[in-house]
């Protein structure tokens, strides 16, 4: 997505298209008037740059900004996110069916073992179980082998196994999200869209809302409206990436005979000098 103004002419623009409309001497206070403009410039001894925006002028500085996404990043495969690994973080639950349980006290048939790390061998410890490998094993794999386990010592144990945030494979949300924090890549989040949508969607108004991800050395940004409307760019997350939603920060600044003098952020990815006006109330063409 291109904008129409670049750095250079967003200000300008309005100054000089409200000065050329308006035609007026004297301004009231509330703004300065065109010759204070020009007073100010550097041809009279001023720090400003004050240029007349024509179209070569234009042409010169509507710079498309450089978002996307690099081929390393489009074609990267989504990973076997139930893969454990060294590093994971597992939550165990065991029920067990008898009044005097293996792991939890007399009465209590619920056991929960919460955040057991695999250790960097790719093991884990359960009691009565013993030292289980658990690296190379989808979360459904392991439950099996620590029933199989468990089963010797109580009849008919129900085990429950789930992968929480941890030093595995995890992603970090930062930035107008809604949910901060580091997230494992499960089955359900292996996309870029995906996990934006755990970590409870973005806080900004999506058509100003900039997604970045960084892996390693690397980093991409995109619009958030492009990652929905261009399914290519719902790449797929590695272990380690980091992903940041910031809001778009440009903004114009009105001047002259306008009907406020301020400064106003862009609300979509492209402003033309007709909606710049608008936003900031038209020209007051009584000030003449």
């Amino acid at each position: 997505m291109s904008s129409r103004f670049g750095k250079g002419a967003k200000t300008l623009a309005l100054v000089a298209v409200v000065g050329s409309l308006t035609g007026c001497g004297l301004l009231p206070r509330s703004g300065p008037s065109k010759g204070e403009i020009f007073a100010g410039s550097v041809q009279r001894q001023g720090d400003a740059f004050v240029v007349e925006v024509n179209d070569r002028v234009l042409a010169a500085t509507s710079v498309t900004p450089a978002l996307g996404f690099s081929k390393a990043f489009l074609t990267a495969g989504q990973i076997g996110s139930d893969i454990i690994r060294p590093g994971d973080r597992l939550g165990i639950s065991v029920w067990e069916n008898v009044s005097e349980p293996l792991l939890g006290a007399p009465g209590q048939r619920a056991s929960s073992l919460q955040e057991v790390q695999v250790d960097g061998a790719g093991y884990i410890f359960i009691p009565y179980a013993g030292r289980i490998r658990a690296a190379g094993n989808t979360p459904e794999q392991l439950r099996d082998i620590i029933t199989r386990k468990l089963d010797a010592q109580t009849p008919d144990p129900q085990v429950m196994v789930t992968r929480v945030a941890g030093d595995g494979a995890t992603v970090t949300l930062s930035g107008a999200v809604g949910g901060r924090g580091v997230y494992p890549i499960e089955r359900s989040t292996r996309t870029l869209a995906a996990m934006l949508a755990k970590a409870g969607g973005v806080t900004v108004k999506p058509e100003i809302a900039l997604v970045t991800v960084i892996r390693g050395n690397q980093k991409g940004k995109i619009w958030l409206q492009d990652l929905y409307e261009n399914p290519s760019l719902d790449i797929a997350l590695r272990p380690g990436d980091r992903i940041i939603v910031e809001e778009d920060t440009r903004a114009f600044v009105a001047l002259g005979a306008t009907g406020s003098q301020t400064r106003v952020p862009f609300q979509s990815q492209t402003l033309s000098a007709i909606e710049a006006i608008a936003q900031v109330g038209g020209i007051a063409t009584n000030l003449g």
